[in-house]
């Protein structure tokens, strides 16, 4: 279905599929508790569907992916940083069987570059997804995985342990980076090899930060409150290191949490999205500032993104828009900058304020056009306003949906 269901809107989508499973709107509608006529506006895009919780429960009933009705996973378009080959050569190398098995290890047909090289490989690699350069990561992942997979093969002792570390933080970036995509079968695949690599090390910080990439997998496929009990489970056991906590600790254990918080979120549990969001910001106070240890981009500010999405998942649209056009996030990274303007966008346009969510989304794209396109809110809500309108669209809405390729 790649491809073919862009051009509809996520209610168009649930229409589709209620017809294919030969539902009415009334058996829909009462399946997931609410009324044919809301349904019914849904389907006519009369009013914004944007929250996953109610996406992901439409979902269920209809028997179909989460992704099915986001329009995901999304075709990588090729660039000059892409190359022609993007998410089939990185599936490829999450599934070359010498990278679980020592069979063939001998046989990676690359050299293991010294730990020095092997470690700036990947903070450049992380450092490029954080710039949202989508394209450049998924072509240089596969390269990256192969480099550090000989690497651990080559080493022993704590070269090996550093390698393995290595070889994690290199799996976690494939699954963030996927699913960023889209490819949450896929993401699974690399953060449960990421914990395999590290778990033998018993680095605690590097293990953390994988407990939020399985997270995020579990977020990216609706399994929201598999993610709450994952950040509970995970959060108990990162406890016992909190007293004394480094740096990298407490960014580790308040990204998890935050993560959390949007899973908690969707799920409609709002006392634990608040709770989460409460831990996560003690953790920042003890960090004193917004840093980007291990490649979190951990602080107040993150935790106030949080909040905002937090928000808007739960429908709180008056804390969303009061929150998050206040938040100043010109000292993130390129990727949490965008982020967070998709919620301000969200958060306008649930408001009627079309205008100013268009332009937030404007100056997002013109920020970071590979991760807008990306992303299921920047496309669902161009789209929507282009159906809600009773006069010709303007130049600049129709013009972003066509960079958007959600239209001819």
């Amino acid at each position: 279905m790649r491809g073919m269901m862009t051009k509809l809107t996520i209610g168009e989508r649930v229409a589709w599929y209620r017809r294919r499973r030969g539902m009415s709107q009334e058996v829909l509608a009462g399946l997931v508790g609410r009324t044919p006529d809301w349904l019914g506006k849904i389907e006519n895009n009369r009013i914004e569907l944007d929250r996953l919780s109610v996406i992901t429960a439409l979902a269920g009933v209809l028997d179909v992916a989460l992704g099915d009705l986001l329009a995901e996973p999304s075709l990588l378009d090729w660039s000059n940083e892409s190359g022609l080959e993007t998410v089939p050569a990185l599936r490829s190398a999450l599934m070359d069987y010498r990278g679980i098995t020592a069979l063939g290890s001998g046989e990676m047909d690359v050299e293991p570059p010294n730990l020095s090289e092997l470690r700036g490989e990947t903070g450049g690699l992380w450092e490029a997804y954080q710039g949202s350069r989508f394209g450049l990561v998924t072509n240089r992942l596969p390269a990256l995985l192969k480099h550090a997979q000989a690497a651990v093969y080559e080493f022993e002792g704590e070269d090996q342990d550093d390698a393995r570390h290595l070889l994690g933080l290199t799996y976690q970036l494939a699954a963030t980076q996927l699913t960023k995509l889209g490819e949450t079968d896929l993401a699974w695949i690399a953060a449960e090899r990421g914990l395999s690599v590290v778990r033998v090390t018993g680095d605690p910080v590097v293990a953390g930060s994988l407990f939020r990439s399985v997270g995020h997998a579990l977020n990216a496929t609706g399994r929201y409150k598999d993610a709450v009990r994952l950040t509970n489970d995970a959060a108990g056991y990162l406890d016992q290191f909190m007293t004394d906590a480094t740096p990298e600790m407490l960014s580790v254990y308040g990204t998890l949490l935050l993560a959390g918080s949007v899973a908690a979120a969707r799920a409609g549990d709002a006392e634990t999205a608040r709770t989460f969001l409460s831990e996560a910001d003690d953790a920042a106070l003890r960090l004193g500032r917004d840093a980007n240890h291990l490649w979190t981009a951990f602080g107040p500010t993150n935790v106030a993104i949080h909040r905002v999405a937090a928000a808007g998942e739960l429908g709180d649209i008056q804390v969303a828009i009061d929150l998050g056009p206040r938040v100043d996030t010109a000292g993130m990274p390129m990727e949490r900058r965008v982020r967070h303007a998709l919620e301000v966008s969200r958060a306008y346009s649930s408001w009627n304020r079309q205008e100013e969510a268009l332009a937030t989304l404007l100056h997002a794209e013109q920020m970071a056009p590979e991760q807008v396109r990306h992303h299921y809110l920047g496309r669902q809500l161009v789209l929507t306003w282009i159906r809600q309108q009773r006069t010709k669209p303007s130049a600049a809405l129709v013009g972003l949906a066509r960079r958007l390729q959600v239209l001819d």
